[in-house]
């Protein structure tokens, strides 16, 4: 009688029973391959192949960069390409750490803000990614309700509708916030593009039909500052800027009752990130004058924090 050579159960079997291939990893990736991509897709291939049951052995002697698995006659291919997933990543880990070390730690002030909110402060900031107002003065949530846009800029009343009156209307009226800060800074693209516009600028630019809003104040800077550089001036119409939307928040009747009734204080800020310093002051309404065009701040409480 004849016997049968006992199969093999190893995970390497002979290699007469499989063809060896060669993958050129630049036909799937490109250029853009690292070798630490490399190494992960391998890792993670182990890992699946010991627990997805259809898995063939063949698959774990593909090129790391590569996983074939093979489920009901049909080929699946895996390929581990550059994307945004370890930026994800990246945001995931941090939103664990803030549950963790704030949300789960703070468990009773997160459940009473879950049923209302009572900021002390408005805040109008600009959308620049590198002027953060919670990072930069650490308001934590439920202390600030707050707008970010294109140069930190408010329009006046007249100007009809747009989100940052919206939310200075719910803001005010609704939340009935004590404080409006206005916050600038420096290397302002919006302040740049608005100092570098020819007259009104074009109308069919998002960006003009938003800066042009700072009009006044630019007008006032170069009047003020027309013997400096363009760079000075950019960072004077800056400064200049948070001052004329003071004035412009005085426009919305029901901000100005509430500041002349003292219920109610409006602020401008600077923060320079070339040295890290933040300048602040509060209008004092009694000598601001509000003429519309040549429109005068009177400013107090001024402070330099550095």
């Amino acid at each position: 009688m004849a016997f049968l050579s006992p199969i093999s159960l190893s995970h390497d079997p002979p290699t007469s029973l499989i063809a060896p291939r060669t993958i050129d990893s630049t036909q799937i990736f490109g250029s853009k391959l690292k070798s630490g991509e490399l190494q992960h897709t391998q890792l993670r291939l182990t890992a699946n192949s010991r627990t997805t049951p259809g898995l063939t052995m063949s698959a774990s002697r593909e090129p790391p960069a590569l996983t074939q698995e093979h489920r009901n006659n049909k080929l699946e291919t895996v390929v581990e390409t550059e994307s945004g997933t370890d930026l994800f990543d990246n945001l995931k880990r941090r939103f664990l750490s803030f549950k963790k070390h704030k949300y789960m730690e703070n468990l009773e002030h997160y459940e009473q803000l879950a049923k209302n909110q009572e900021p002390k402060f408005m805040v109008i900031a600009c959308a620049d990614s590198r002027v953060c107002p919670s990072a930069i003065l650490g308001f934590q949530p439920g202390e600030s309700f707050t707008i970010r846009n294109i140069a930190n800029l408010v329009p006046p009343f007249e100007k009809g509708p747009s989100e940052t009156n919206a939310a200075l209307d719910f803001s005010v009226n609704t939340l009935k916030v004590e404080n409006i800060l206005v916050i600038g800074h420096s290397c302002c693209g919006g302040i740049r593009a608005l100092m570098s516009m020819e007259g009104e600028g074009d109308s069919s630019n998002f960006i003009h039909n938003w800066v042009i809003h700072g009009k006044n104040a630019k007008l006032k800077t170069k009047a003020a500052a027309s013997n400096l550089n363009f760079d000075q001036q950019c960072k004077h119409c800056e400064k200049e800027s948070i001052n004329r939307s003071l004035l412009n928040l005085l426009t919305y009747p029901w901000i100005e009752e509430k500041v002349r009734e003292g219920v109610l204080s409006i602020h401008g800020g600077y923060y320079d990130f070339v040295d890290c310093t933040f300048e602040k002051w509060t209008m004092d309404y009694k000598e601001t004058s509000l003429n519309e065009e040549d429109g005068r701040i009177s400013v107090k409480d001024r402070l330099f924090w550095c």
